[in-house]
């Protein structure tokens, strides 16, 4: 109920106030209503646009710093940069480096680590979003994102001293009863921790609450009226999960995938520290050593003095920025296929 405000004008002695009520307030034409709302519309799409131009030229600006900053030194290698498993660049004038093993040794590291991870964050996932009561989901969901907040270097820490010892006994076991499969024979290492397989362990742990929150939250937008349908035909809690909630978060499920392997790719620290080096090739087994794109880097920087030797490791960068580039695309292309599909 809107309020009068209320004035009194004055008047002659012994006589009553006399009540004169207030103006309303005029209202606001259409017209300038409407240019006033253009006007914040024009101001909000110059704001977007300007932030997503934004994002491309940094992103193009640092791919065109990597190629700048490596063709020198590309020009000056003497081994094939793409099959040659060495990478020495002690001597400025004799440059000598390739990307083989390190491609192999980040590839082998992140797949396996994908491999361990996607399986365990789906069933998190779907329990999470299906089996746990609200009193337990909520809880768990968050110890489980915490798991992201933990630094890399403890991860690493963690790693080498606590897991390697732990899963020695598994890797020592598969190298003598499976090391008839080229995954599990015998390495360039002469022990079995520290290896790609304890590293893969290790960035499975890392991506995991990734995964999971990713597709936790795919799953939870199923459209109830394909759950009450499944139900309603009399369908277990199984089967709703397989014809509605997977089919329905199949692509947000690879997109978080994707997600975490470029996260495996572009690790540090942890594999830094967890994967022994290795001065001997890649035998293409999980119980090899040596070094990742992101691990040689880091091992190095302190000896970023001289152009040439420098803009060798600045070209191993470009590759991964490209790798991840090419993770990304392909997990957009297997998403928006799941979704056209």
């Amino acid at each position: 109920m809107s309020e009068r405000i209320e004035q009194r004008a004055p008047g002659s002695e012994g006589e009553e106030d006399q009540i004169v009520p207030s103006p309303s307030p005029v209202p606001e034409p259409p017209e300038r209503k409407a240019r006033s709302s253009r006007r914040g519309e024009s101001v909000f799409r110059f704001l977007a646009s300007g932030s997503g131009v934004l994002v491309v030229a940094a992103v193009a600006l640092i791919g065109l710093f990597l190629l700048i900053q490596a063709v020198p030194s590309l020009m000056a290698n003497n081994a094939n940069f793409f099959t040659s498993p060495e990478f020495s660049t002690g001597d400025e004038n004799n440059l000598s480096f390739g990307i083989r093993d390190l491609f192999l040794v980040t590839v082998f590291s992140s797949v396996f680590a994908l491999v361990l991870a996607m399986p365990v964050a789906l069933g998190v996932a779907l329990f999470l979003t299906n089996y746990a009561p609200r009193q337990l989901s909520r809880p768990f969901a968050y110890v489980v994102d915490l798991l992201a907040a933990v630094p890399s270097i403890i991860y690493g820490l963690w790693g080498i001293l606590v897991l390697a010892p732990a899963i020695e006994p598994i890797a020592r076991w598969l190298n003598t009863d499976l090391g008839w499969i080229f995954l599990f024979r015998t390495g360039n290492l002469p022990v079995l921790s520290g290896t790609i397989f304890t590293g893969g362990v290790v960035l499975a742990v890392m991506i995991l609450p990734i995964i999971t929150a990713v597709s936790r939250e795919v799953f939870a937008q199923t459209p109830r009226f394909q759950i009450e349908a499944a139900k309603a035909l009399g369908a277990t809690r199984w089967e709703v999960i397989r014809m509605a909630t997977l089919p329905y978060g199949r692509s947000g499920y690879i997109a978080g995938s994707m997600l975490g392997l470029g996260r495996a790719l572009g690790e540090t620290i942890a594999v830094l520290i967890v994967i022994r080096a290795s001065t001997s090739p890649m035998t293409f087994s999980l119980f090899d050593g040596g070094y990742t794109f992101a691990s040689l880097i880091a091992s190095a920087a302190s000896e970023f003095s001289q152009p040439l030797p420098t803009g060798a490791y600045i070209s191993a960068g470009l590759v991964l920025f490209v790798l991840t580039f090419v993770v990304n695309a392909l997990a957009r292309v297997i998403a928006g296929g799941k979704v056209n599909g």
